[in-house]
């Protein structure tokens, strides 16, 4: 698997991480083993970027990466997050204190004396015109808690002010054919920045592997069933803000389309095909899942036709509903 810089870090990681959300909690439930052995195949295939946080589980991400990588002479680059933790989740507390109090407990529950990267955890929008949150960035990296730092963000307009501020290294935002606005309006200028862009929620929670009906039932502890509609965190983390019955036809047209065979692995290579992109995070709970993400990065870059087939589906199915939010 090719190797892409994330931003001025110096380090390279692989084209395919492992997102760890899923093992961790929200998801339904996942044995513990289960989870060890996700990140245990993600590393025997190559992967050599792991994204947690510290609220996956309460720290059992965390934790279960730490499990594997003491069982084994592997060295990837494990990025954590913080901040979801506060309660109530306040612009103001994401101050030296709070952050710092978060970093320690991570770097207890990953066993290491520094975090390779620390991404702020999709704070409200006012932090990031908050300069002490970001000064505050700036001492865990003197005090070697943290080597890096960057940011997880909900919006466009987030992404691009993080990157106002000189020590932002890594933007992590949805992109996807269902969210197609940071190619717009943010990959260009995340390039010329030099800063690296991990993509998370490449599936649509699902809807882009081509798995899901409309009889499907999901755990009530699965964010598919409690945050529909945005009561628990952001609905665009949810089926990416696609009312899941239009995204559900929006599928169906484009499997229509294309008549592409793996429409999991199709999206992936579709996001890679963007050069701004790092890294894409999929999740997973299944290993032969995790052996199929890495594969796709082989898989041909869409064609011309399959490329304006996902534009035209975007416009005619799924651009109303989230184009103008994130």
């Amino acid at each position: 698997m090719d190797e892409r810089q994330l931003g001025s870090t110096g380090y390279s990681i692989t084209e395919v991480g492992l997102g760890t959300w899923q093992i961790g909690g929200d998801w339904g439930e996942v044995p513990a083993e289960t989870g060890r052995e996700v990140v245990r195949t993600a590393l025997d295939a190559g992967v050599g970027f792991l994204d947690t946080a510290d609220v996956y589980g309460d720290g059992r991400s965390e934790s279960l990466i730490a499990d594997v990588l003491a069982e084994r002479d592997a060295d990837p680059v494990v990025a954590t997050k913080a901040g979801r933790r506060l309660d109530p989740h306040r612009a103001a507390d994401y101050d030296l204190a709070h952050l710092r109090e978060f970093v320690d407990r991570s770097r207890e529950n990953l066993d290491t004396g520094t975090l390779d990267l620390l991404q702020l955890h999709c704070p409200p929008t006012d932090a990031y015109y908050q300069p002490e949150t970001f000064d505050a960035l700036e001492t865990l990296v003197d005090e070697d808690r943290v080597a890096h730092y960057g940011a997880s963000v909900e919006r466009v307009e987030e992404g691009l002010k993080a990157m106002e501020y000189d020590g932002v290294e890594s933007v992590q935002i949805i992109f996807n054919p269902f969210r197609q606005r940071p190619a717009e309006h943010f990959l260009s200028r995340a390039s010329e920045a030099d800063v690296g862009v991990i993509v998370r929620v490449p599936y649509a929670s699902g809807l882009l592997t081509g798995a899901l009906s409309a009889d499907d039932e999901f755990p009530e502890d699965d964010h598919r069933n409690f945050n529909r509609d945005g009561e628990a965190f952001d609905v665009g983390e949810t089926f990416a803000g696609v009312p899941f019955d239009v995204g559900l036809e929006a599928v169906e047209e484009l499997q229509a389309r294309t008549g592409v065979d793996d429409l999991a692995a199709f999206t992936l290579r579709w996001i890679l095909d963007h050069d701004a992109v790092t890294t894409v995070i999929p999740g997973t709970t299944t290993p032969a899942h995790v052996r199929s993400n890495v594969a796709a990065a082989d898989r041909p870059a869409p064609t011309t036709a399959e490329r304006d087939a996902i534009a035209d589906v975007y416009d005619e199915y799924v651009r109303e509903h989230v184009h103008h939010r994130w």
